[in-house]
């Protein structure tokens, strides 16, 4: 192999003349994982086995499991097996943990165990953001995206999917039960022979009748009509694609738009957006210390009394609104074709005449006043209005709040193209990470764990692109 580029002796002790030390670089980010962890009071965020015992084998300080894991997520290494083979190949997670290798069991136990602890690990470093000044801009914006939980889609059943479950079934017994009569009025040895396998379906499609009903029963009992056989708390999920869905979780991200880090996220089993928006957007000025922040969000997370939460907090939301009117549907006229009167309290119409207010009432806890004309009747436009006697105008008692915000929007065309380009970046690059299995555990509590593993990773590469690792290893220390 002479003129070839010559590798080591297998004989020779390579590491002789080196300190371990040595292999790693001042800005490799395993330095950084080192130094966060380092400054970390584990005990007063309350992990697990801070105090060893007395007796038995010596444990694993947290630290080294904590270790493991940040490196682990910021190298695409969620599984306990992958890390606990890397413990013992890889160079950069020996020198990070002085050469211990835990096993899986241990490994997995310590995430199972600490998940609180370790979601106040991600408030920690998001704090340190705050610190260096990260959240100058004071504009965040906010987004849910659905994550496959580890529950396959036919392991998860409603009501309706029970129902037409049980209608095939029953169309396949039907079809089965008729070939068997028709081979057991037929004569000779072959159309026994065919009867036999013909009873043994019939007896398999009982068996998961009697299935399928008990599973309708629990079903029914379920507060929310659904149930997951492997995942108890991951829930069906409508996607952006027509007539699409997963099983799984609805994860809630706020990012600010300077950085695009994450400053506040949440994960629920709640298929929708529309009660988020408020609590995503009290965590994000907790956690940024500013009261007076602008909020972007998508349609999905237009509802009243949420964006008005947002305004009586201090916060500007800006959320356009969604285009779900009937009448325009079925072209007439949508209810912002009529003009408020304020002065007035009244309305005009697109004929020109004037609605009155009539009378308030209360709808799903929100009070709502209404008014109509007394001269729909005769209206040359009437056809294009209502199909009713008179068309009636209902005008929720913050309405203003509303109108005010779609001022806003009006005057900021660009802002859901900036809440598009900060929020789904985000979401695109962990989802990528994961890989196509998404989340690995199960259970909301633990879920919520894993998850806020994958937003510290992302934060702390993301400071690092920033920042650069040795001013941000210089930070953590001071």
């Amino acid at each position: 192999m002479t003129g070839f580029v010559q590798g080591e002796d297998r004989e020779q002790n390579p590491f002789a003349p080196w300190r371990w030390d040595d292999c790693i670089s001042e800005d490799n980010p395993v330095r950084v994982v080192d130094v966060f962890v380092a400054a970390l009071d584990l005990d007063g965020l309350g992990f697990q086995g801070m105090q060893p015992r007395a007796t038995g084998r010596p444990p694993y300080h947290p630290s080294i499991l904590l270790k493991i894991y940040l490196y682990g997520y910021l190298n695409r290494i969620q599984s306990s097996r992958r890390l606990e083979r890397e413990a013992q190949r890889n160079i950069e997670v020996m020198w990070l943990t002085g050469r211990l290798m835990p096993d899986f069991k241990t490994i997995a136990d310590f995430r199972k165990n600490n998940g609180p602890a370790i979601r106040s690990v991600c408030q920690q470093f998001t704090e340190l953001c705050r610190r260096l000044g990260l959240f100058s801009e004071a504009v965040v914006a906010v987004d849910g995206s659905k994550f496959k939980a580890v529950n396959n889609r036919d392991r998860n059943f409603t009501g309706a999917k029970v129902q037409k479950r049980i209608e095939q079934i029953a169309a396949s017994l039907k079809r089965t039960q008729s070939a068997l009569d028709l081979a057991d009025l037929t004569e000779g040895a072959a159309a026994q022979a065919k009867a036999v396998p013909l009873r043994e379906k019939i007896a398999v499609l009982d068996q998961r009748m009697q299935h399928l009903k008990a599973i309708e029963t629990l079903v029914q009992a379920a507060p929310d009509k659904q149930i997951s056989l492997t995942d108890p708390d991951a829930r069906s999920m409508a996607t952006s694609g027509k007539g699409t869905g997963i099983v799984g979780y609805n994860v809630q991200t706020v990012v600010d738009t300077r950085h695009h880090l994450i400053v506040a996220h949440d994960v629920t089993n709640v298929g929708n957006d529309r009660e988020q928006l408020a609590v995503m957007a009290q965590q994000a000025q907790t956690a940024m210390n500013c009261q007076n922040l602008d909020v972007l969000a998508d349609k999905g997370y237009f509802k009243g009394e949420q964006i008005l939460a947002c305004q009586d907090a201090g916060m500007t939301p800006f959320v356009p609104r969604p285009a779900t009117s009937a009448s325009k549907a079925e072209g007439r006229f949508d209810k912002h074709d009529f003009v408020y009167l304020a002065e007035e309290n009244a309305y005009r119409c697109p004929a020109g005449e004037r609605l009155s207010w009539r009378y308030a009432s209360v709808e799903d806890g929100m009070t709502l006043h209404v008014y109509w004309a007394s001269t729909c009747q005769d209206c040359r436009l009437k056809a294009q209005c209502t199909t009713g006697q008179e068309r009636r105008i209902k005008r929720w008692e913050h309405q203003a709040v509303l109108e005010t915000m779609q001022q806003r929007l009006d005057q900021a065309p660009d802002a859901m193209a900036v809440r598009r380009q900060t929020v789904e970046h985000p979401f695109g690059t962990i989802k990528a990470w994961m890989g196509a299995t998404h989340f690995l555990t199960r259970t909301l509590r633990r879920v919520s764990t894993e998850m806020s593993l994958h937003v510290l990773a992302y934060n702390l590469k993301r400071v690092m692109q920033v920042l650069g690792a040795k001013p941000l290893m210089a930070a953590m220390r001071a």
